[in-house]
């Protein structure tokens, strides 16, 4: 492998700079015992999801997270490591990784995570992949938030058509009655 220039390190550095800087989720990855075939998979699912998985060297990648405000995970820069970016949800990245490990011998392993700039840990991003996406919860909660209004609107509409139907048997009482 040809080594880089200065030059394209620097535009390598920069890219991945502004790759991370609008990403609301970045998860590392230990993808090891993952042939090429493999990781254009992950790949290939990753972007069908709208999120990015990069590999590159781990020097680059911490030079990339020295120039943004995030929290330090370079412990975690060691060995073979992908970049999992997101920029919606981080329940999402965490399935899409889990379902594939699932499928490739567990592979690859969550080191580490930042979410809205707070480091998780792997156990945490396992934990986010048991969350149903955002938008389901949004939908769950505002379906709990509907119920009681929902239940209150059929409360009220019976209370109606009661009183209307008592009204109605009053008007024909008093009609029949010699109204």
């Amino acid at each position: 492998m040809a080594q880089r220039t200065r030059k394209e390190k620097i535009e390598l550095t920069a890219e991945l700079v502004h790759r991370l800087s609008d990403a609301r989720v970045l998860y590392l990855a230990d993808f090891t015992g993952l042939n090429v075939k493999d990781v254009t998979e992950l790949r290939r699912r990753f972007r069908e999801a709208g999120i990015r998985f990069v590999v590159v060297k781990n020097r680059l990648a911490l030079r990339a997270l020295e120039q943004l405000d995030v929290p330090d995970i370079s412990e975690h820069l060691r060995g073979p490591t992908g970049l999992v970016i997101g920029r919606e949800d981080p329940v999402v990245p965490a399935k899409t990784l889990r379902e594939f490990a699932k499928e490739y011998e567990d592979r690859p392993t969550v080191k580490v995570g930042i979410v809205e700039d707070r480091v998780v840990s792997a156990e945490e991003i396992q934990r986010l992949a048991d969350l149903p996406p955002r938008e389901e919860l949004l939908a769950s909660i505002a379906g709990s938030l509907t119920a009681p209004v929902a239940g209150m609107v059929g409360v009220l509409s019976g209370l109606l058509r009661d009183l209307a139907y008592m009204i109605g048997e009053v008007a024909r009482q008093h009609e029949a009655g010699g109204g």
